[in-house]
């Protein structure tokens, strides 16, 4: 009996090992010059054990941006009301802390879903949905703040492109910025557009 459910846990532990191989591999080498076969050395493993797991590299991808897309989708969820005064703009920082490090932490799947949304791909439009999945709950909570001249849809999509932009930035090392310098940077300019001051 063990004996199946210890093949279920290789299983898992090969399909990770693939899919931390094809992030490493998007980090060094982007998404259009990623290749099965880079994955599969960086993995250790064969190309049939590969297509054990995946159809294509673009499946293996899918993948990866499911796993981002959900992380950011329970981080968008966690994000507390929004409140005027200096314990809501910290509170919103503690948040925005969190982003930054998902980020960081899934920067070379984000990278990726960002150049193949310039090439139009499948992959791309996986992230556009999750980013407008992402965007929907932060208009949930401006809505709540807003003054009566602001949209909450547009103040959102402004808030999170400005989010995303800057991290990406950071993260293709456009510019040089501390996690902690961000996310308080963000916070102030965040709430000061909602809550003015």
């Amino acid at each position: 009996m063990s004996e199946p459910r210890e093949l279920r846990a290789r299983g898992r532990d090969t399909r990770r090992r693939l899919l931390d191989a094809g992030a490493t591999v998007l980090a060094s080498k982007g998404y259009h010059a990623t290749r099965v076969d880079d994955v599969v050395k960086v993995a250790q493993t064969s190309h049939g054990t590969f297509y054990l797991y995946f159809s294509n590299k673009e499946e293996l991808f899918r993948a990866l941006a499911a796993e981002v897309a959900q992380e950011m989708q329970a981080l968008a969820e966690k994000m507390e009301p929004l409140r005027a005064g200096a314990t809501g703009r910290a509170r919103l920082q503690r948040w925005i802390r969190q982003f930054v490090e998902l980020y960081r932490r899934h920067g070379p799947v984000i990278r990726a879903w960002t150049e193949a949304e310039i090439g139009g791909s499948e992959f791309g439009r996986l992230g556009t949905d999750m980013l407008t999945q992402f965007t929907s709950v932060i208009v949930t909570r401006v809505d709540e703040v807003a003054p009566p001249d602001l949209d909450p849809t547009i103040a959102s999509l402004v808030l999170v492109a400005m989010f995303e932009r800057l991290n990406y930035y950071a993260l293709t090392n456009q510019v040089r910025v501390e996690p902690d310098a961000i996310a308080e940077t963000l916070a102030r300019v965040a709430h000061a557009s909602l809550f003015g001051g």
